[in-house]
């Protein structure tokens, strides 16, 4: 029995199929845009608050001032307080705890709150869609797997690819330069793509995939897989008093037994209890791992590491996936490659989405209110963003600068896809040539 549909119906049914595609090259476009944007995080958060006071090193001393300080102030007890050290990329001492985050002097004063509500937002854009963790990241996870599978059956559908990989017929107007600047610069961050998808992914699905190997192996327990991985919280003599630990001593002890060794953090669990205790995060340097756990009874007294940077391949790996993924390695120079391949990355994933338009085009496939929205997400994304960036400068560090990044962004693709409706296809005809386009040639 031939079921008969209206072929307006059809129609209609096509064009809410194109859409779903739009959404998820759309949401792979914002992805990498916010994450070639992070790439300068810790440079953003100086811009954002330039007064904050700012070394090279502060004495563990006047770390155990300030932590006394902060303790001292919250008026309910803080499950953990973290301490910020100061690095080359972020040369500030921070104290952050349950309630509050504040900046701290070289003397180990507390000298005003942290106000770096921008440069969180641009995080938790990249990282979970500003959506609820769990799902947030998930979806992102999916992305970067999203991200891995194009690049690689790019690379199989197109053979001559790497062949023609500087070749360019820039002359050429409409959907052949675009599809040569698409192939060639595909070739040209191939490895970068393939590190950053495989990263992206990784750290977007590693909540969720726990569940199904903690099921496997853990007998459900997530959290002794993650602590295979990372290292678990040692077990701790309960301490013979509450007063604040001896966080200047256990620096002190860093600093004479492992001279090579940065300290990033030093954090301080359960501070206020009988079973506090103190962790520092050390990075080692020529590494891609995030750091080393180092932990510390709360008298000073080292119980052990985590074997983030000697323990099994695997576990290493998992340490390395981080900095590999964020480029929060090699300085500077690092940086600014990772900025080059992201936007390059950035551009391959808008001229994809144009190019797949364009054949549907040629097809006789007629869809001019979407290839208006896909402009709307193209310029109204870096629009959206850049005016959040304005209001934070405008002094409004407590914006809802997720709210305005949305609204904006969903006002850019409905008005382009309304003047699209209203006044014709709202993009140029010569954007797409009318010939067959050999993207392999």
């Amino acid at each position: 029995m031939t079921l008969s549909i209206d072929p307006s119906t059809v129609k209609r049914g096509l064009s809410a199929h194109a859409a779903l595609g739009l959404i998820g090259g759309a949401l792979l476009y914002l992805v990498c845009l916010t994450g070639t944007v992070l790439v300068l995080y810790e440079e953003w958060q100086r811009f954002e608050q330039p007064d904050a006071p700012e070394m090279s090193e502060i004495s563990p001393a006047a770390v155990q001032r300030a932590v006394e300080s902060v303790l001292a102030a919250e008026d309910e007890p803080t499950t953990h307080l973290y301490v910020h050290m100061p690095t080359a990329e972020l040369p500030r001492t921070t104290i952050t705890t349950d309630t509050q985050a504040v900046h701290i002097d070289a003397g180990g004063s507390a000298v005003l709150p942290e106000e770096n509500a921008w440069s969180e937002f641009l995080y938790a854009l990249h990282y979970t869609l500003n959506l609820p963790m769990i799902v947030g990241i998930t979806i992102v996870g999916l992305l970067g797997a999203m991200m891995l599978a194009l690049a690689i059956t790019g690379v199989i559908a197109l053979p001559r690819i790497f062949r023609d990989a500087f070749r360019l017929r820039s002359r050429k107007t409409g959907g052949i330069a675009m599809a040569d600047w698409h192939n060639r610069l595909s070739v040209w961050t191939l490895p970068f793509t393939l590190a950053i998808g495989l990263t992206g992914a990784a750290i977007g699905l590693a909540i969720a995939s726990a569940y199904g190997v903690a099921m496997a192996s853990y007998d459900g327990d997530t959290d002794a897989l993650f602590a295979s991985l990372f290292g678990d919280e040692p077990e701790m003599a309960s301490a013979t008093s509450t007063a604040v630990p001896d966080v200047a001593g256990v620096l002190n002890y860093m600093s004479d037994t492992y001279p090579e060794v940065e300290v990033t953090y030093a954090i301080l669990h359960d501070p206020g209890t009988t079973g506090q205790h103190v962790q520092i995060v050390g990075e080692h340097s020529r590494r891609l791992i995030f750091g080393e756990y180092y932990n510390f009874t709360a008298d000073g007294a080292i119980v052990g590491t985590a074997g983030l940077s000697d323990g099994s391949p695997g576990q290493q790996a998992a340490a390395s996936t981080y900095n590999l993924h964020f480029g929060n390695y090699g300085g500077l120079i690092v940086k600014i490659a990772y900025i080059a391949f992201g936007l390059a990355m950035t551009v391959v994933c808008a001229t994809g989405t144009f190019i797949w338009l364009g054949k549907r085009r040629r097809r006789g496939i007629q869809e001019p209110r979407l290839r208006a929205a896909w402009h709307g997400v193209v310029w109204g994304a870096p629009a959206a963003l850049g005016l959040t960036l304005i209001v934070r400068l405008a002094g409004g560090n407590d914006a809802p600068f997720a709210a305005i990044f949305w609204i904006g962004l969903s006002l850019s693709v409905a008005i382009a896809a309304w003047r699209a409706k209203s006044f014709g296809t709202g993009t140029r005809d010569s954007e797409f040539s009318t010939a067959p386009i050999k993207t392999g040639a």
